[in-house]
């Protein structure tokens, strides 16, 4: 198994959170070759900011391995991490990233901030950017477009004629 085939794994997490109306961020937990743990966006539909694919998907590799430190685990995710799950990788011990699309809003690996160049006190992080990336930003582009759409006709229903 490659980097591009657990990112295709991640891609069909991202696609569950379009089919639902979350931004489209898909993240799967490798461990010695299989996925222990999937997640995507669920912010919409629980009403929590801090429910992104990552997040969630630490959570469920906590539960898998019954402990928080997820060393020796590879974490795919389709997009960029932002800061808040740049410190839960880093404080999930999590061994290495590979990423998908850059998020240049707050992408902290290097399009907003990097929080990852930093010398960090109690754990280094392997990253491996842009896996995929032509697939994973189309995703983002194609929700994006339909969000668009949608306030569009919203708009043009509420416009006096």
């Amino acid at each position: 198994m490659n980097d591009e085939t657990f990112m295709r794994e991640a891609l069909k997490e991202a696609r569950k959170a379009f089919a639902i109306d979350e931004v489209p961020v898909g993240a799967v937990l490798v461990l010695e070759g299989k996925v222990i743990a999937r997640g995507h966006n669920q912010v919409e539909l629980l009403q929590d900011a801090t429910a992104h694919a990552e997040i969630l998907c630490l959570t469920a590799g906590s539960g898998a391995l019954r402990a928080w430190r997820l060393a020796e685990t590879t974490l795919y995710c389709t997009l960029e991490p932002c800061c808040m799950c740049a410190g839960a990788l880093l404080n999930a011990r999590v061994k290495r990233l590979v990423w998908g699309a850059p998020d240049l809003r707050v992408g902290a690996n290097g399009s907003w901030v990097n929080l990852f160049q930093e010398n960090h006190p109690i754990h280094t992080l392997e990253v491996t950017p842009r896996v995929l990336e032509a697939e994973s930003a189309e995703l983002m582009r194609t929700f994006f477009q339909k969000q668009r759409g949608k306030r569009e006709r919203v708009s043009e229903c509420r416009t006096p004629g």
